[in-house]
């Protein structure tokens, strides 16, 4: 493939981070931001000091807050846009996609209103000719460690087999491999639900409970993921890599997680309020648990840590007795 024109929607950390890395490889890289004054600042300072500060970004790499310059003439489209902006960005974008362009989703979130996966959302906001380039990111990366050019294993999942193919070998470079999946759903809702067992893992830390502690909550979580995924049609075997596994191991134990630190500040006392009043960045959990809780009783799944996260960030349930209860219920078998 030659050198391409690629856009990224999105100026926060994953989203600089991807566009750094495109950049790097010798595109021609558009990284949108969606405030001008952002934009500005990324031009001038020739870094992201608001949320991937320390590194700095190729001359090949061009800041807008101009979203038909952005997209024109690109090659490829990153879209890096939290889920609840998703749909506002969506609707202001699709006139400039052009068609055949491979449209890649970095988004990991449940959209609250509807319910809808983000796989959901650009299929009922974009014309049926633009499906056949949908693809969607997924696995565990960090994007502190993508600039950094710390190898990294992702996913990228479509229908369309020749587009991932495209979108593959697109974004593949010597420290970030991608494996191509036609399970969409599957890296949907692994991407989507991680969130919600990090948090639940950053109170049990945060209340000082050990490594059994954990892996009890990354193995019982990944079981709900699983669960609700196979319900929305989703590949068993996809939860078991990159996008379910690997992504859950990474956002449940890694200090850079931001759901987990949400989890580590509610554990030694602090309410969410005071936590997202002190956050920059946004941590898409805090809302996906509202979306999990609603669609797993939409669909009739059990997902009971899920359950008890809702309960303690939005019903003001402590910790110790969420904990209580999960270790309580009714016994089971484990595969059941």
């Amino acid at each position: 493939m030659g050198v391409l024109k690629t856009t990224v929607l999105g100026a926060g950390s994953w989203g600089t981070a991807l566009a750094k890395l495109l950049a790097d490889k010798g595109y021609t890289t558009r990284l949108w931001a969606r405030r001008p004054a952002m934009a500005e600042a990324i031009e001038t300072d020739r870094e992201n000091q608001a949320y991937l500060p320390g590194f700095t970004l190729p001359d090949t790499l061009e800041a807008t807050a101009d979203l038909e310059y952005a997209l024109d003439g690109s090659d490829l489209v990153v879209w890096v846009i939290p889920t609840h902006g998703l749909r506002h960005v969506l609707t202001d974008a699709a006139p400039f996609l052009g068609s055949g362009v491979p449209i890649v989703s970095a988004i990991k979130g449940i959209e609250n209103e509807t319910l809808m996966l983000v796989s959901e959302m650009f299929e009922d906001l974009l014309s049926e000719s633009l499906h056949p380039q949908l693809t969607y990111l997924g696995g565990p990366s960090f994007a502190k460690e993508v600039a950094e050019g710390i190898p990294t294993a992702v996913c990228v999942a479509g229908r369309n087999q020749d587009m991932v193919a495209t979108a593959q070998e697109a974004i593949t470079t010597e420290r970030f491999r991608v494996y191509s999946t036609e399970d969409v759903v599957g890296v949907e809702l692994g991407g989507a639900l991680k969130n919600v067992v990090a948090i639940a893992a950053g109170i049990a830390d945060g209340l000082g409970f050990g490594h059994n502690t954990r892996a009890g909550l990354i193995t019982r979580g990944l079981a709900e993921i699983s669960r609700l995924a196979l319900a929305k049609g989703a590949n068993p075997l996809t939860l078991a890599g990159l996008a379910g596994m690997g992504d859950l191991v990474l956002t449940c134990t890694g200090d850079l997680s931001r759901n987990r630190n949400v989890g580590l500040q509610i554990g030694r006392g602090k309410s969410l309020e005071e936590i997202l009043g002190s956050m920059q960045m946004v941590a898409e959990g805090v809302r996906t648990t509202k979306s999990a809780k609603a669609l797993s009783e939409k669909v009739g799944v059990e997902m009971p840590i899920a359950d008890e996260v809702y309960a303690m960030l939005y019903e003001d349930k402590p910790a110790l007795e969420a904990v209580g209860d999960l270790m309580t219920r009714p016994l089971r078998a484990e595969r059941e």
